[in-house]
């Protein structure tokens, strides 16, 4: 497994392993410099731009956010740039069918009812020659033989079982989506589509940032913004948090669907445990005492359907959650709870003097265009209206 931590987002602790200390200590180093140097800059060239800094524990979805952004209001994406995504797309299928192979291995030695776990003879030669090639780092192009294994062996019952309980193992939510798209992906002139690119998983690396507006730049009554996404020193966020000092808001993301699910590189944590100590900490930072914060409870989509199956409360921070009702309605008042926790975790954690910053919460699901975009205009509108404030024509 830890052939996956180069690929999917929030899994680069476990990769640091393979480094030295002190390699691992210059190459943050030499990063927090150039983020310092580039908002300098940026910060004296560009006194009209609003900044943003993108945040989020994990797999929170905080770079679809990002490539969202990218898609709606600026210049999209290059067919250059889709190409550059083929081997992504690929190493990701490869990926998840080895998860998904090994996991139902391990489950079988661990659930009592161990044999629906066992995959079939016919595909258990598949099953381990393509966890072989999910655990390399140069994955062969994607042909029509090789994902016809891998359909194969994704509809064995013992597979389909062992996805049936992803929350124990580390599968990632591309999974369903490449697995359905298998034919289309091994086609000998695939690009990939924009939609592809939004359910790849690639571990942001260095400072990614782009420069937009919500209403258009061209448009007077529109804001433009910068924002940033910082990835590749989720250890290390000591060393570069403060360059951020006078960003305009912190967006947060924070995976709720995530209250059942343990981190990669740490499999003791719960996922949301982490979210809501990353949130506390980000709030008590010096630098963003007058920072607007921005709280997106994201992955809305297989929130809804988990928690009619999965109770809140196995989680520590939600297991005074009591149930009311089912269905939608259930859905709403899991959501509301939820929403309240964070809430409650923003007054707790914002001292007296900062309670008066803008707080905003947000329900998003980081693959719905329409959503996302409907999102930012509310962030324009919200930013736009405290600037207006501040200059006191409000």
């Amino acid at each position: 497994m830890p052939a996956l931590c180069y690929l999917f987002e929030g899994m680069g602790s476990s990769c640091s392993r393979s480094h030295s200390v002190n390699e691992a200590n210059t190459e943050d180093n030499l990063k927090a410099v150039e983020i310092d140097r580039r908002i300098l800059q940026e910060t004296k060239a560009e006194q009209h731009i609003h900044r943003l800094l993108l945040l989020g524990a994990g797999e929170s979805g905080k770079s679809t956010i990002f490539k969202q952004i990218k898609l709606l209001f600026h210049t999209g994406f290059s067919e250059a740039e889709l190409r550059s995504y083929t081997s992504v797309v690929h190493a990701n299928v490869y990926q998840t069918i080895k998860i998904l192979y090994d996991g139902s291995k391990e489950l079988a030695q661990i659930e009592s009812d161990s044999s629906k776990y066992i995959v079939s003879p016919d595909n258990k030669e598949k099953g381990e020659r393509l966890s072989e090639l999910g655990s390399r780092l140069d994955h062969p192009f994607l042909t029509k033989e090789i994902a016809q294994d891998i359909k194969n062996l994704w509809q064995d019952a013992a597979i389909q079982e062992t996805f049936s309980h992803g929350n124990m193992l580390q599968i990632p939510d591309c999974a369903q989506y490449f697995m359905d798209n298998l034919e289309r992906l091994s086609q000998p002139d695939y690009v990939p589509t924009k939609e592809d690119v939004l359910y790849a998983r690639v571990r942001t690396s260095g400072v990614v940032e782009i420069q937009f507006s919500p209403v258009g730049e061209s448009k007077k009554s529109g804001e433009v913004y910068k924002l940033y996404d910082v990835g590749g020193q989720r250890n290390e966020r000591r060393k570069w948090i403060h360059l951020f000092e006078g960003v305009t808001a912190v967006i947060f993301c924070a995976a709720i669907s995530e209250y059942d699910q343990t981190l990669f590189e740490d499999e003791t944590k719960n996922r949301m445990m982490e979210t809501k100590e990353l949130f506390d900490w980000v709030l008590k930072q010096k630098c963003f005492e007058k920072t607007s914060f921005m709280l997106f409870l994201n992955k809305f989509d297989i929130f809804e359907k988990k928690v009619q199956k999965v109770p809140l409360s196995v989680c520590d921070w939600f297991k005074d959650y009591h149930p009311t009702t089912s269905g939608k309605q259930e859905v709403e008042h899991a959501y509301e709870f939820v929403k309240k926790k964070f809430e409650e975790l923003y007054f707790q954690s914002s001292k007296p003097d900062r309670v008066d910053r803008v707080f905003k919460i947000y329900r998003t699901t980081a693959l719905d265009q329409k959503l996302v975009k409907k999102t930012f205009k509310l962030v324009d509108e919200t930013l736009r209206r405290r600037n207006l404030m501040e200059a006191g024509l409000l």
